[in-house]
C-alpha cells in the first residue's frame, strides 16, 4: 500500500530539534521552528515549474504562511510523515540562480547554505529542462542532499519532448522523480526519494563541474579553497564558497568576518578568517 502524506499533531510527538545545533540556530534566525520534526526539507525551483503544486501534494493543504525575517517575502511551511519518520517542508522562493542578485534568491540560498535542510527538492519543468538545470547545478554545488521532482511531464509529452528521468539521475548523481503533481502522479515516488536521502539509504555522488575553463580561475579557486578549509576544517562546500567569494558576494564575506561561516564546519577555526584568507586578482 502506497503511504500518503499525513500532517503530525505537534503536541503528541516530542520534541526531536536541538536548540544548540548551528543548523538549527541558524533555521530559528530564518524564522523556521524544527521542534517535533525529525528531517527539514527546502523546496526549491524557478518560478513557474509547479512548485506550489508540488508542496500542496506533499502538505495535503495542511500549512501555514508568514514573511521571512524582515523581509515583505512569504514563505509558506508544512509537514507530513513517511514511515516513521516526520518531516518539516519549507517552500523557499521561486528563483532562477542563487546569485543572491534579488531578495528572493538570497533567501534561497541562505536557507541552504546556512539552515543545511537534510534533503532540498528541486522542482524542475520536464518542457524547459536546460534553463532549470542551471539552479540545479549551483544548488548541488552547495550540498549533496538532493532530489530533483521532474515535474509536468504530461506537458513535455504533450509537446513530444522525451526526458530519460534515469540517465539524468545518473548524470546527476543524485535521485530524479517524474512527476504529474497536479494530479499526484510520482508523489508517492517522491516521498520515498526524500526519505532515503534524509535517512542515508541511498549513496549520493552529485556530478561538479571541477574547471572553469580558466587556467588562472582554477589555480585561484584551488588556492582559496584550500584556505577556506584550513581556516574551517569540516566545510562541506568549500569550493562554492571559494566562488562565491572570487564573485565579489558580500553577504559570504560577512558570514566568514561574523563566523556563520565557522558554525557550518562543525568545528573550531584555526585562525581568525582575515588572517588566513587572502584573494588574489585574477587576471582575464
Amino acid at each position: 500500500m502506497q503511504e500518503t502524506p499525513v500532517l503530525p499533531k505537534p503536541d503528541a510527538l516530542s520534541s526531536a530539534g536541538c536548540a544548540t545545533c548551528p543548523m538549527n540556530r541558524h533555521l530559528a534566525r530564518l524564522g523556521v521552528n524544527v521542534d517535533n520534526w525529525d528531517y527539514v526539507v527546502a523546496l526549491a525551483g524557478n518560478p513557474n515549474t509547479g512548485k506550489s503544486t508540488v508542496f500542496n501534494a506533499l502538505t495535503g493543504l495542511r500549512q501555514h504562511t508568514g514573511n521571512w525575517p524582515g523581509k515583505t517575502v512569504a514563505r509558506a511551511e508544512g509537514g507530513f510523515e513517511f514511515g516513521d519518520k516526520r518531516f518539516k517542508l519549507v517552500d523557499l522562493p521561486g528563483t532562477y540562480s542563487l546569485l543572491a542578485s534579488s531578495v528572493d534568491e538570497e533567501i534561497a540560498r541562505d536557507f541552504i547554505l546556512f539552515g543545511q535542510p537534510d534533503v532540498t527538492v528541486i522542482v524542475a519543468d520536464a518542457t524547459r529542462l536546460e534553463r532549470n538545470l542551471n539552479l540545479v547545478l549551483q544548488i548541488l554545488e552547495i550540498t549533496d542532499q538532493v532530489v530533483v521532482c521532474l515535474n509536468l511531464m504530461d506537458e513535455a509529452k504533450r509537446h513530444g519532448l522525451m526526458v530519460d528521468d534515469r540517465r539524468l539521475a545518473r548524470d546527476l548523481g543524485v535521485p530524479v522523480v517524474p512527476t504529474v503533481a497536479r494530479r499526484g502522479t510520482g508523489i508517492p515516488e517522491l516521498l520515498q526519494a526524500v526519505h532515503d536521502v534524509a535517512t542515508g539509504a541511498v549513496k549520493l555522488r552529485p556530478r561538479r563541474l571541477r574547471t572553469t575553463q580558466n587556467e588562472a580561475l582554477d589555480k585561484a579557486v584551488a588556492t582559496l579553497t584550500a584556505q577556506i578549509e584550513a581556516a574551517f576544517p569540516g566545510l562541506p562546500n568549500a569550493r562554492w564558497v571559494a566562488l562565491r567569494l572570487l564573485d565579489g558576494d558580500a553577504s559570504i564575506e560577512r558570514a566568514i568576518r561574523d563566523g556563520s561561516l565557522g558554525d557550518l564546519s562543525r568545528g573550531e577555526r584555526v585562525a581568525a578568517p582575515d588572517e588566513r584568507l587572502r584573494v588574489a586578482e585574477v587576471s582575464a
